[in-house]
């Protein structure tokens, strides 16, 4: 069966490679299937076809800027097949099928923070860029209908995870589509996260600082009942000094100012806690931590207390 099961991976992927835990196989660009860059799935040794799978998606986070793509895509199939990294980390503790995307972080085109889906990368019309969002969705669609093929049966709903830019990225995701994750985790993340608010102390909050614009952007109204019961794993270190704030590829002058304003320029532990307060007097299902003697890194303990959260909601 594991030979027909491999054979069958072989024939349908673009390209699939043995890992030292499973099977990674490698999509191209396809856009017209609605997605301009490729990605990546992998898939654990040891997974079932007799139970229902949820698939996990961490998106890329390169960590640097290059307009060489290869660099991007390099730093995407590390993502996916090392357990250092903890999308790979939860497919195989849970065995479940883990995708990653390779959106590129241009050094010419610095201020699109793509992979942190800020403001500019989802004001992109017209080119490579547009509805990351929804690139990302076609993906998922795609990796489902192959896992499908291969005679596996896929929750509707994903699991979302991501850390530093990637956090970022999934937990604005989730306040775009929560419909579409059943859980996530986001972590060292400025100590910000993207309010379910059209205004705050009567100062609008546009994208991606909150909602107020939502509808112009995805075409459809903040899902604020959906986002609040999603459950999600919010963490922080707490000597975390990774602020991207003061930084405009990340925001812009304005969105730092209101940052600093409405929420607090010291990050830990002022910033972190309104915000804690802010999702918490909103009734989001989630759970907040705050780890001690811990900088911007996911631990062996961070990454066991995620892997709990998630299979507490797999069922």
């Amino acid at each position: 069966m594991r030979n027909v099961f491999f054979l069958a991976v072989a024939v349908l992927f673009f390209s699939c490679s043995r890992t030292t835990n499973g099977h990674l196989s490698f999509y191209d660009a396809n856009p017209e299937d609605g997605y301009n860059y490729p990605f990546f799935l992998f898939v654990p040794e040891g997974i079932s076809a007799e139970k229902q799978l949820t698939l996990i998606v961490e998106p890329n986070n390169s960590g640097f800027v290059d307009d060489d793509f290869s660099k991007h895509q390099e730093k995407a199939e590390r993502i996916a097949k090392l357990d250092f990294y903890i999308g790979n980390y939860l497919s195989i503790n849970m065995n479940q099928p883990l995708l990653v995307p390779v959106f590129p972080r241009s050094r010419k085109d610095w201020q699109i923070y793509t992979h942190a889906l800020d403001r500019d990368a989802m004001l992109q019309n017209g080119n490579s860029l547009e509805r990351m969002d929804l690139q990302l969705i076609r993906m998922i669609d795609r990796a489902k209908l192959a896992l499908n093929e291969l005679g596996y049966e896929l929750d509707e709903q994903i699991f979302m995870t991501g850390f530093s830019a990637s956090g970022t990225f999934a937990n604005r995701f989730t306040a775009l589509h929560p419909d579409k994750v059943k859980a996530v985790s986001a972590g060292g993340i400025n100590g910000l996260l993207i309010l379910p608010y059209d205004s705050l102390q009567n100062v609008p909050l546009h994208y991606p600082l909150g909602v107020s614009d939502m509808d112009s952007l995805v075409n459809m109204d903040f899902q604020k009942s959906a986002f609040a019961a999603t459950p999600q794993f919010l963490f922080m270190g707490a000597l975390d000094d990774n602020d991207a704030i003061p930084y405009e590829d990340g925001y812009s002058i304005q969105e730092r100012e209101l940052v600093f304003r409405l929420l607090g320029k010291q990050m830990m532990p002022d910033r972190w806690e309104n915000c804690i307060e802010i999702y918490q007097e909103n009734g989001v299902n989630a759970v907040f931590k705050i780890y001690q003697g811990v900088e911007h890194e996911q631990t062996p303990e961070i990454k066991d207390e995620i892997l709990e959260f998630f299979i507490r909601n797999l069922d």
